[in-house]
């Protein structure tokens, strides 16, 4: 798109500062969501981590790790999002929810 169009989108200065403002609202109210789901995800890991000590398994379970890649992959595809960053966001939620795992044997 280049600069012509983009003029085009709005009728004046007011509109776009408007939808600006709309949107970096709707924004925050995402990252509250998005922090109170990383929160809800990551507070799953005591349940998580007191199974597979019954269970008998590591922390560390690589055919599960890949199973949220693959899904984390389609959906990126799915929605037109970058898939590198998309995994490592999700290489970052996973290890949040293993380190509260180790400190929850820990305690």
């Amino acid at each position: 798109m280049d600069e012509k169009e983009i003029m085009g989108l709005f009728e004046n200065e007011k509109e776009a500062q408007d939808v600006l403002q709309e949107s970096r609202k709707r924004i925050d109210e995402i990252d509250n969501d998005l922090v109170n789901l990383i929160s809800e995800r990551t507070s799953l890991a005591r349940d998580i981590v007191l199974a597979k000590v019954f269970l008998g398994m590591e922390i560390y379970d690589k055919s599960r790790e890949d199973q949220v890649h693959a899904k984390v992959r389609k959906l990126a595809e799915d929605l037109n999002i970058d898939n590198d960053i998309l995994s490592d966001i999700m290489d970052m939620l996973t290890t949040l929810s293993k380190n509260r795992q180790r400190e929850i044997l820990e305690e």
